[in-house]
């Protein structure tokens, strides 16, 4: 597998990238932003607040990219960073992530005991690969083997019932209301990426994905002016 993304950052960070990082869908392309985007400073109004309130320790960073949040939470308690690209678990250790684990979000329960997180975040809209809303139920029922009894969760998403949606690279419409998909690809240097298919659940849907699990979605917030949305959830 190709880790386009993965490489652009850890390059970036070791101050050896020379070239730009691109989303590509067709003929469609965008430069991804690197340096604000993934090693920009915490921001207190539109990140730290919120989040505390939601999160506590110990807590499973999942899809930790290039370690923003993990650094600012492992200063507070314990949190786990656990990253599927190769190249990111280097670039979380070397930028001074305590512990972080090599793995896949789709395999928790083999990788981590029961009742072992207070809380999780998943940010980086990585949600949508699970695919389906059977996927996401999925998913949902595997956070819940893995945390303990009043955990908490928060993800985030693009939300396909916004006028803007179709502003994204990659959108596909679907008929089915809430939903829609993504598809796209990273580009860096001589590497292409593999193509990522994301499934885009709008907040209504996340709620649905969530009957005859352990969790409710207690509250969804808009923070940018777009069709970007994060949801927090609570073990029942």
């Amino acid at each position: 597998m190709s880790d386009a993304f993965g490489r652009a950052l850890l390059d970036h960070y070791r101050g050896q990238r020379e070239d730009p990082l691109y989303q590509r869908d067709g003929d469609r392309v965008l430069s991804h932003p690197v340096e604000d985007f993934y090693f920009g400073e915490f921001e207190a109004e539109t990140d730290t607040g919120w989040l505390e309130s939601h999160l506590e320790g110990s807590l499973l960073d999942v899809g930790a990219g290039a370690g923003r949040d993990a650094l600012y939470f492992q200063a507070r308690f314990e949190t786990v960073a656990l990253e599927v690209s190769e190249s990111l678990v280097t670039l979380l250790a070397e930028r001074g992530v305590e512990d972080v684990r090599h793995g896949n979000m789709f395999d928790l329960r083999e990788t981590f005991d029961h009742d072992r997180f207070r809380s999780v975040l998943i940010v980086g809209t990585q949600l949508g690969l699970a695919g389906s809303m059977a996927g996401l139920q999925a998913l949902l029922e595997d956070l819940a083997t893995i945390t303990t009894p009043a955990a908490t969760v928060v993800v985030d998403g693009y939300d396909p019932t916004s006028e803007r949606a179709d502003e994204m690279l990659g959108f596909r419409a679907d008929p089915t209301p809430g939903l829609a998909y993504r598809v796209l690809h990273y580009e860096y240097a001589d590497l292409v990426g593999d193509t990522l298919f994301f499934r885009l659940f709008s907040p209504d849907r996340l709620r649905e994905a969530t009957t005859g699990t352990d969790w409710i979605v207690t509250e969804v917030r808009r923070p940018r002016d777009t069709y970007y949305y994060r949801a927090s959830l609570e073990k029942q």
